[in-house]
């Protein structure tokens, strides 16, 4: 274990008094380490006339928020592992509020000019000290360009570096002594926790990136009626200073003032879900920290409303190949089929190759054959990824931080659809979605389109092909591999010309398909057969055949 300094001693005595002070003491002596000194919690006053405690879960959220921002903000990302922790617990933590007294706004001011290198005057035309939001990592002042326009200055908490470092730093040793003398907290795996935790937070104070998240974000949404994201004003963005557009809207929590305006719920709702999708399988880049103090309704038109976003610190992305078993996972899912659930989850490499596909598909059946009994509309897919991901662990699957990333979004998504709209049908809602994907990924189009992609590739190396094949007929017919038996050369000739043969049906039959991808983009006003035309799916079939015969053994 690390050698603590006098500041970090100094640091772990108080995180243990606040622990014991809230009812915890048996978390700390619970431990191999120090059970042996279990006895010390009756010389402590408190535990002499014990009272009714509050739940643990209670106790361990107040723990935190005694402790301090870091540790709220590790308490809040501890409920999005829900595969970890036990429900009660994870609930509890979800109620974690990153309430934070603000820092003074003369700090703020000079916090800024340190940053531009000019006097907040010549930057604004107007600058409010007071902050309109405070939380651990920053806080938001309103201010008005020297253009006239209206936006929001947010401003990390001077010195807040080097004490995130000194609290990630005890949580590391925490993590360590908890692997170290615990087998039920080991199974939690802490320290990977922790270092997930803190790429997370060091993410998040760096307002240039949050700012480039926005703007791609922004880029994606462009046009669009569903979602608007504030612009960022790129002259203004500093590593520690972020200035964009000043948003106004209603509160997504402010669901009587939305009523009362008159807004769709029920289209607000859908829509968010379909947000959620689009973001996640079309443009592979999604919004992961889409609680309800991060979004807005445009309510201008209540028939017709407008998400808003903010705060971008937290992004996530898929990889193609965790896109496409995703989408072919709920599609199982929602078809009973828990033995494709569980190979996929096997081809993917969620879960160790040697997974027996049958043991894994009965424990999957056990957890979800519940779930099914009830309406599709009152099914969670949060909660169905969930217990998933919590049965994956029985067979060993290590939970990557986007699939983590990616429930939690998925979750607080529902949940938010279901306030709004509480008859709101996810399923309804996802699967024509899912579908469209999978067919767009995987179907005759995909195949065209990949073609189409890999055309100017093939064309490049499509020359090349006939002296690759003659260079090598003519180092094996001269002899360059000092074949000492004529009847074995004579082998290796017939077979290369076999291959050469085949090599050249090969050809051929990529040439059709090239042919297909070419009669497929530039037709027009011609018969279709599932989208293609005719002629299309003539020079595509007789080139699969083709390459088909030409590959066989």
């Amino acid at each position: 274990m690390p050698i603590l300094t006098p500041g970090q001693f100094i640091r772990m005595l108080h995180i243990n008094w606040v622990l014991m002070r809230h009812g915890l003491d048996d978390i700390v002596f619970t431990t191999h380490l120090f059970r042996p000194f279990r006895f010390i919690i009756y010389l402590f006053p408190w535990n002499w006339f014990r009272r009714k405690r509050k739940p643990r879960a209670v106790r361990m959220r107040e723990a935190l928020e005694d402790l301090g921002p870091i540790f709220i903000k590790f308490g809040q990302m501890l409920s999005t592992r829900r595969d970890l922790l036990a429900d009660d617990i994870a609930d509890e933590l979800q109620s974690l509020q990153d309430n934070v007294p603000p820092f003074p706004g003369d700090q703020a001011r000079k916090i800024i000019e340190k940053a531009f290198g000019k006097s907040v005057t010549e930057l604004f035309e107007d600058f409010d000290e007071q902050p309109l939001a405070s939380a651990s990592i920053a806080q938001v002042h309103a201010a008005v360009l020297k253009t006239g326009e209206d936006v929001v200055v947010k401003v990390l908490r001077p010195d807040v570096l080097p004490v995130i470092k000194r609290d990630i730093s005890l949580l590391y040793i925490i993590a360590e002594l908890a692997a170290k003398y615990s087998s039920q907290l080991r199974r939690l795996r802490p320290v990977e926790v922790v270092a997930e935790y803190e790429k997370t937070i060091i993410d998040e104070l760096d307002l240039l990136r949050e700012a480039a998240n926005a703007s791609q974000l922004r880029r994606n949404f462009d046009g669009s009626n569903d979602l608007y994201v504030p612009e960022i004003h790129w002259d203004y963005v500093r590593k520690n200073v972020l200035v964009m557009e000043r948003i106004y809207g209603t509160s997504i929590r402010d669901t009587e003032s939305l009523r009362e305006q008159g807004t769709d719920m029920e289209r607000l709702a859908a829509m968010g879900v379909e947000i959620f999708f689009t973001q996640v399988f079309s443009h592979n880049f999604f919004h992961a920290d889409m609680h309800p103090g991060n979004i807005f309704v445009d309510t201008d038109n209540p028939k017709a409303p407008k998400y808003i976003a903010v705060d971008f610190g937290i992004m996530g992305t898929l990889s193609q190949t965790d896109k496409r078993y995703l989408a072919e996972n709920f599609l199982a899912f929602f078809q009973r089929d828990y033995y494709k659930v569980a190979k996929l989850h096997v081809e993917s490499g969620w879960v160790p190759s040697h997974t027996r596909v049958d043991e894994f598909e009965s424990a999957i059946r056990s957890v979800c054959e519940p779930i099914f009994e009830k309406p599709l509309k009152e099914i969670s897919f949060g909660q169905l990824l969930l217990r998933l991901f919590q049965t994956a662990r029985r067979f060993n699957m290590e939970v990557q931080p986007q699939l983590v990333l990616l429930q939690k979004t998925l979750l607080n998504i529902e949940g938010l659809g279901r306030q709004l709209y509480p008859d709101l049908d996810l399923w309804k809602t996802a699967k024509p979605f899912l579908e469209n994907w999978m067919e767009e990924q995987v179907g005759p189009r995909a195949l065209l389109r990949n073609i189409k992609d890999d055309l100017p590739y093939l064309l490049e190396k499509m020359p090349e092909m006939p002296g690759l094949v003659y260079k090598s007929l003519k180092a094996y017919a001269g002899g360059e591999y000092h074949l000492k038996q004529i009847d074995e050369i004579n082998k290796i000739r017939q077979q290369l010309n076999q291959n050469h043969q085949r090599s050249l049906i090969v050809i051929s039959g990529s040439g059709l398909l090239i042919a297909s991808s070419v009669v497929y983009a530039l037709a027009s006003s011609v018969p279709l057969i599932l989208g293609a035309p005719v002629l299309s799916w003539v020079f595509g079939v007789t080139g699969g055949l083709f390459i088909i015969y030409g590959l066989r053994k």
